[in-house]
């Protein structure tokens, strides 16, 4: 970790001494020599880093150098950032200054030089932090001759990143006696108990597989046809009874729980689960305090007879302690299976002969990990990255082993992996103890904190979101991450850490990263844990916001702040952002923010600003353009915000601008489109009459954009070289676009065929088009590499595009399409032998005037082979199925048609005329027997005055 702290000071003082020297800047005067000795003693002390972070397990002196050492790389690294940023800020204001451009920015808006300095600090003020911290060094330099620490061999190279190695394993080896056992104790075959709370815990080590084992349980099939609720908590330590109440509430009613009050928590809960049977896991229990369990205990007792308590912990005192029904000890695996596990994973990719040359050492390695499976996973993954006999014997014999200090709490296995990780990928995993235990945790998001720490290795030839994406793919590959959810491009877009993993890391980083919760009882020692830290994320449990006062958050480099009540957490900020001067990523998503103070204009490391789901959020602060290396703004679903700030052109180190859903926001400010280092804009806004907003050919530069862009008030434009100029063509790293015209009879063809985007497109989605001739990358399905398409509110058109000659589409759906009166092969195309050939899901929603459905078979062509989803909403009109989609041997799976009363009358379960056209489909859902239900339903109510439904698709004109 301190390796890549002072890694991390070392590419700093570089970097800022070659802008100084490029653009003839002397900002900083009179530290020449101490730089060049800071640099050559960083070096030195750097290259005895790999015995002292070895040695520190077992030697508190090596720690606490280690501790004084982190400290002081933190401290450099402020001050090298504060020359940087003063560096960057004074090109900033030559460019402006120089620039002959003819849209003019307000004076107001450009600082001064003196301005500029005395938001950074003074020239005077930089060079002095510069010569303490090398007095400073000097001394921590000193202090390590007394260790003998050797140097290290060679500089560590990572090895080559791959990509495609986060192995998730599905198998579970030597537990089906187990998982047996706990069904039977779960679902009521193996006991006899018809009273009071039967409680089954699982006890074991840490690593041994016991939260594995109760997610088996609890998602095995018969577990939930069996129980009418399942709950999943996990408790952890301390062990708080309203956090595990309001959790298990959250659980039950799918919402959050903004109750604090712990009776009241207690007494939803009771509402909730009274005569119902059901299941609760309590994962991870490390409390023996009976009183805090007899406040959830009791909470418990009004469910059904069958209910059942799932328990896992390492403790028998906890066992006893809940008065368990039945205990299950959870062993190691036996030799075989562990053999089977470890073999699965270590030897994947390797050809016979290496196996044989490594299997002898292996099973050695395997004898050490004493039957844990965490442990055999970890080291699993880390010798299937080596090739050379010699590697894994040095695994093997590697002194780690014989450290006593494992045995009480960590495992040898994952330090062994540790050790075996490139410096800054060191950094990027100690960094995720900054997250709170068993949280899921978003890659995308991961990424973005990492660079804003600057823990991504610059490499000119990539981007450092695909350094980071690599970085998190080796950790995942290492099993460090656990618990991996997927994307539809097979991306991990979240994970978990496993709870053992998660103390590792926080054991590494002892203070300097930590996650609590903050309530009536601890707020008074909070302040304590701030001391030392640099990265934090506080949960609030109340409403009292004295802590803000109490604590010295000078030093945070991160701070996430969670709320779990109603208070209004603004009226802290302004305390609160006048202690955190070396602050670079802070998130506060989700708070009842109104509005930003105008102090975080001060923030000048500041890289990455969290605001996302602040629906309260009115306006942001115009300082916030000050902040020149500001990389991320997130405002996904600000709803009420409807401006931004109008000099955010100033933000040239932006680069992700998420801005999903912020369906009031009416313009963006005309310098967004000189942001060319611009990767994230989900929502371009097309403006209607602002000349400081943007219009359609400002996205001409933003050909750096990813991901998804949504384009809306494309109904504004109406010259197509205005179209022409926005490039859209260019923008070749775009997957999912969507062009939103209006619903006022805007939308021209010229504009929309100047609107094409690049052939590799995977997603599109079209809305509100209201010409009456598709443009004709359209017509010609040139969007070859199209999975997903949406077609929306195209009122106009009386017959649909040739889209059965997309060759990999395999989501169309088409809703509003008012003027369709017949859909036949002009839909399905004539230059394909395979007509929709990879189509999977198809969906035709609120289709008014569709009364017919032809496909008409033709020799030597085959039509939609994979479509498994057919679905059919809102169309009155139709009155038939095509056959040729309904034939026997068809491979539809489901069948839905809803609000569509000639259809679901003719293709009615039993009855309908039709009905052995379909009968074969294995799931067929229509909703006409929940219509006359509701109807009924209803039409008692014979002194209802108002009627709020949610989600009711299947009602439909009840004015009577």
């Amino acid at each position: 970790m301190a390796d890549a702290l002072l890694f991390i000071v070392l590419e700093r003082l570089s970097s800022v001494i070659e802008l100084q020297l490029r653009d003839e800047l002397t900002l900083v005067f009179g530290v020449d020599s101490e730089i060049q000795s800071l640099t050559h003693t960083l070096r030195s002390i750097r290259n005895v880093l790999e015995d002292a972070e070895r040695r520190q397990v077992g030697d508190k002196s090596v720690q606490d150098w280690l501790e004084k050492l982190k400290d002081m790389a933190y401290q450099m690294d402020d001050v090298v950032d504060e020359w940087s940023t003063a560096v960057l800020r004074s090109q900033i204001q030559g460019a402006e200054n120089s620039s002959t451009s003819k849209e003019k920015v307000s004076s107001s808006c450009i600082p001064s030089p003196y301005l500029c300095f005395r938001q950074v600090a003074s020239r005077r003020g930089i060079a002095l932090k510069i010569k303490v911290i090398k007095q400073q060094l000097d001394s921590i330099d000193s202090e390590r001759t007394r260790f003998n620490l050797a140097p290290s061999r060679s500089e560590k190279q990572p090895q080559r990143l791959i990509t495609t190695s986060a192995i998730d394993i599905s198998e579970v080896y030597g537990r089906d006696k187990d998982i047996d056992t706990i069904l039977g104790h779960l679902l009521g075959k193996d006991c006899q108990q018809k009273s009071a709370l039967y409680i089954v815990s699982i006890i074991g080590t840490g690593g041994m597989g016991k939260t594995t084992l109760a997610q088996l349980a609890y998602s095995h099939p018969e577990v939930k046809g069996h129980f009418e609720e399942r709950i999943w908590v996990c408790v952890s330590d301390p062990f708080d009874p309203i956090r595990v109440c309001r959790a298990i509430v959250e659980s039950l009613q799918k919402r959050p729980c903004y109750l604090h009050d712990l009776e009241a928590v207690q007494q939803e809960i009771q509402t909730c689960i009274a005569k119902k049977k059901f299941l609760l896991v309590l994962d991870d229990v490390w409390t023996e305090d009976y009183r805090l369990w007899e406040q959830l205990k009791n909470t418990l007792n009004n469910g059904a007879v069958e209910s059942r308590i799932l328990v896992t912990t390492r403790k028998e005192s906890v066992v006893m302690m809940m008065g368990t029904t039945y205990k299950h000890l959870i062993r190691e695996l036996s030799p075989q299976h562990a053999q089977m596990l470890f073999h699965r994973i270590a030897f994947l990719g390797k050809d016979r002969e290496k196996e044989e040359e490594l299997k002898e050492t292996g099973e050695k390695i395997v004898h050490k990990c004493k039957g844990l499976p965490l442990a055999l996973k970890t080291l699993a993954n880390l010798m299937r990255l080596k090739n050379r006999k010699e590697e894994w014997e040095n695994v093997l014999n590697n002194e780690v082993w014989k450290l006593d200090v494992f045995e009480r709490e960590l495992s040898p296995a994952l330090l062994l992996s540790y050790y075996d990780l490139p410096p800054t990928i060191k950094r990027c995993f100690s960094y995720c103890a900054v997250f709170p235990k068993d949280s899921m945790i978003e890659v995308d998001k991961l990424i973005k904190l990492w660079m804003a720490q600057g823990y991504l290795n610059y490499d000119a030839s990539k981007e450092m979101e695909t350094i980071g994406r690599e970085y998190f793919e080796y950790l995942a590959a290492g099993s460090f991450f656990q618990d991996l959810q997927k994307d539809d491009d097979d991306n991990i877009v979240r994970c978990k850490m496993h709870d053992i993993v998660h103390d590792f890391a926080q054991f590494l980083t002892k203070s300097e990263c930590f996650s609590m919760e903050v309530d009536n009882e601890n707020e008074g020692r909070i302040d304590l844990f701030f001391q030392n830290s640099r990265h934090a994320t506080l949960t609030l449990r109340n409403g009292n916001l004295n802590f803000v006062s109490m604590c010295d958050m000078k030093n945070l480099h991160t701070l996430m702040l969670r709320r779990t009540f109603s208070s209004p957490i603004f009226l802290a900020l302004p305390n609160l952002f006048r202690d955190l001067t070396c602050i670079r990523a802070l998130d506060l998503t989700k708070t009842s923010l109104r509005e930003l103070p105008k102090e975080v204009g001060e923030f000048i490391h500041l890289r990455y600003l969290n605001l996302s789901r602040c629906w309260n959020l009115k306006s942001l602060p115009e300082t916030i353009c000050d902040l020149c290396n500001l990389q991320t703004l997130n405002i996904d679903e600000c709803g009420v915000l409807k401006k931004l700030p109008q000099a955010m052109g100033k933000l040239i180190s932006l680069r992700h601008l998420c801005n999903f859903d912020t369906i009031n926001l009416k313009g963006l400010p005309k310098g967004i489109g000189r942001l060319n280092s611009l990767q994230t804009l989900e929502e371009f806004v097309v403006s209607s009459d602002d000349n400081d907003e943007c219009k359609i050919e400002d996205l001409r530069y933003l050909n750096n954009i990813r991901g998804r862009l949504k384009i809306r008030g494309l109904g504004e434009v109406e010259n197509v070289e205005e179209a022409e100029k926005a490039e859209i063509k260019n923008k070749v790293h775009l997957h999912h676009l969507t062009l939103k015209f209006d619903l006022k009879g805007r939308g021209r063809k010229g504009v929309a065929e100047a609107l094409k985007p690049h052939v590799d497109l995977k997603s599109l989605k079209i809305w509100g088009y209201s010409d009456i001739e598709w443009p004709s990358w359209v017509m010609r399905s040139s969007l070859t590499q199209l999975k997903n398409l949406t077609l929306k509110n195209c009122g106009n058109f009386s017959w649909m595009p040739p889209l059965g000659e997309l060759p990999i589409l395999e989501k169309l759906k088409i809703r509003g399409m008012d003027s369709v009166k017949y859909i036949g092969s002009e839909f399905l195309g004539s230059s394909s032998t395979i007509i929709f050939p990879k189509l999977k899901r198809l969906s035709f929603h609120h289709m008014k005037a569709w009364e017919r459905w032809e496909v008409k078979e033709v020799e030597e062509r085959s039509i939609m082979p994979c479509l498994s989803y057919l679905e059919i909403y809102g169309c009155q009109k139709l009155e038939r199925l095509p056959d040729h989609l309904l034939h026997i041997n068809t491979p539809l799976q489901k069948l839905v048609i809803s609000n569509s009363n000639i259809l679901q009358q003719h293709y009615r379960m039993d009855i309908g005329e039709d009905w052995h056209k379909v009968s074969h489909i294995p799931k067929v859902e229509d909703n006409l027997g929940a219509d006359a239900a509701v109807t009924t339903l209803i039409r008692s109510f014979v002194s209802l005055i108002l009627l709020y439904c949610f989600l009711c698709h299947c009602i439909h004109n009840y004015n009577n």
